[in-house]
């Protein structure tokens, strides 16, 4: 395994995240060496006994901005070259699975997370690389639309999911459709049976169910993704 992916964190509420990254997937990707977690209190940059963090937006109106000058010197403070610094932002580009897998073969993720009105824009304008939504709603601070992109990234590793790329090969998104159904056992259960063809052992014949399967669940779910 080569060198791990730095994943920073920047935020003013760094206790949402403790219990995410320390369990499952994410928990054994750190255990093997895959990546580093780094969570960031963007207040140990304020400059004040109360540790400020925000101010009354110029042009008046609703809610406090978050100041540039705690973000310049949190970012500048962990990033390398080459860094990735992505701004969670409702008005980012809508993140998507190929995004992440360009974020998965980057060296050092650096995530910045607002609350309150926002952050201002200078931030934006001088130190982020990229801007990534995970929907078209509003939430209360950027950890949780963080949390969504570290966890899709994170797990396209080499190693973590173990299987190498057959692991995700067959995932949603991982094409043009969606996934297939999926059973387990028992093969029935209160009346209902798993398919036959899935029970047979004839590879071929699961392997043409499952694209059969994949494409007319897409075709009714997400149809937009047949025409990309």
């Amino acid at each position: 395994m080569g060198e791990p992916l730095q994943i920073d964190v920047l935020t003013v509420f760094p206790g949402m995240l403790r219990g995410f990254l320390e369990e499952s997937m994410l928990r054994r990707a750190a255990r093997q060496g895959a990546v580093v977690f780094r969570t960031v209190d963007l207040r140990d940059f304020a400059r004040d006994a109360r540790r400020t963090a925000d101010d009354r937006p110029y042009g008046g109106g609703p809610g406090m901005i978050m100041k540039p000058e705690l973000w310049f010197e949190a970012i500048e403070a962990v990033r390398t070259p080459g860094a990735r610094v992505i701004l969670m932002t409702p008005s980012g580009v809508t993140f998507r699975q190929a995004e992440a897998r360009r974020l998965a073969k980057a060296r050092h993720l650096i995530f910045v997370c607002g609350h309150y009105e926002g952050i201002d824009d200078r931030v934006r304008a001088a130190l982020v690389t990229d801007e990534l939504s995970i929907g078209d709603y509003v939430l209360t601070n950027g950890v949780l639309p963080a949390a969504v992109v570290v966890d899709a990234v994170v797990r396209l590793l080499p190693g973590v999911l173990g299987g190498g790329e057959a692991a995700t090969q067959d995932e949603s998104f991982s094409g043009d459709r969606l996934e297939y159904p999926q059973y387990t056992r028992p093969p029935v259960y209160r009346g209902m049976a798993v398919p036959a063809v899935l029970q047979n052992g004839n590879h071929a014949e699961v392997e043409a169910w499952r694209e059969r399967q994949a494409l007319d669940r897409t075709a009714k779910r997400r149809p937009d993704l047949l025409v990309r």
